[in-house]
């Protein structure tokens, strides 16, 4: 497979396994917290940032067109930057849904800046330099 066609289909999947987590999010936001919530919500959010892009670079790994490492971790890397993308897109919906439960206005005007956006991009590019690596040991 093409490298773009692996970036747009697990992307693709990054993203909406992400609205999915999003979802119980919103879900869970009403009712009274446990302990464990937070935490689990954390673990399925690393998972799915380390496991999706590990599944894109093996699979231009294994292609057996002799791309490396570096292919691997731009393919890895585009998977995150989308998922990122995703989540960014999906911020107004949650904080106007959160600025509802708490009552409060300021929540509903979150916008990140650009230095926040950045700062997301460079923490897209550790995880999926983590996500190649796992890929290059797992195949």
């Amino acid at each position: 497979m093409n490298s773009l066609v692996n970036i747009f289909v697990f992307g693709t999947v990054g993203a909406l396994m992400m609205a999915a987590v999003l979802g119980l999010l919103l879900i869970r936001t009403g009712r009274p917290a446990r302990r464990g919530m937070p935490v689990a919500f954390s673990a399925m959010v690393v998972v799915v940032l380390l496991a999706v892009p590990a599944l894109a670079a093996s699979t231009v790994l294994a292609a057996g067109t002799g791309a490396g490492f570096g292919e691997a971790y731009l393919v890895a890397f585009g998977v995150v930057t989308l998922t990122y993308l995703a989540n960014v897109a999906l911020l107004p919906l949650v904080a106007r849904r959160v600025a509802a439960e708490h009552g409060t206005e300021r929540a509903a005007q979150l916008r990140p800046s650009p230095a926040t956006l950045v700062g997301g991009l460079l923490i897209c590019s550790v995880f999926g330099l983590v996500s190649t690596g796992i890929a290059v040991l797992a195949g």
